[in-house]
């Protein structure tokens, strides 16, 4: 059950820990997202190549084996799937808004987007890309069964009784 509230928890929190990382690079640092990319791969060979020799000095054999790196064909079928079917379902929307039938429709539609269009010339894309990511992390923390305060306290259980385990020793 605890596992279940570390991932519960944790995945909303890498994500806005990451897309501050992102946001801090491509508006403070006026850096593009090519930049980016290129700058997180050389980070990312850099660790890599020190673990590496890491483990060869102290004589620890890692398995480099890029099948074990690969998704499946099932995973990558079904992510593209979800992407298909999100455009499939913005262009429905689209198209029955623009023929009319549906009055309601086209004026949210013509609201939602002038909305957009005045936010997108008061602030930056990756300003309102940020905001956006910190409402969906909010909105998911909101929606965990389980009250953070209720997976802090088992953290601090578990730590705690470690704790006191070493102490006996």
């Amino acid at each position: 059950m605890d596992c279940r509230c570390r991932t519960e928890v944790g995945k909303p929190l890498v994500l806005l820990i990451c897309g501050t990382l992102v946001y801090y690079h491509c508006v403070y640092r006026n850096s593009s997202l090519v930049s980016l990319v290129s700058d997180v791969f050389i980070v990312l060979l850099c660790s890599l190549a020190i673990l590496g020799m890491l483990f060869r000095q102290m004589n620890i054999s890692v398995p480099v084996d890029p099948l074990e790196w690969q998704i499946s064909q099932d995973t990558a079928n079904s992510v593209f799937a979800c992407l298909a079917n999100m455009v499939g379902a913005a262009e429905s929307v689209l198209r029955v808004a623009a023929t009319g039938h549906d009055k309601r429709l086209f004026f949210k539609v013509v609201i939602i987007l002038y909305l957009l269009s005045a936010l997108g010339r008061l602030a930056s894309g990756a300003t309102v890309a940020y905001a956006g990511l910190c409402l969906f992390c909010l909105y998911v923390f909101c929606q965990s069964p389980q009250p953070i305060s209720a997976c802090a306290s088992q953290f601090r259980g578990r730590r705690d009784s470690t704790s006191s385990g070493q102490d006996i020793m």
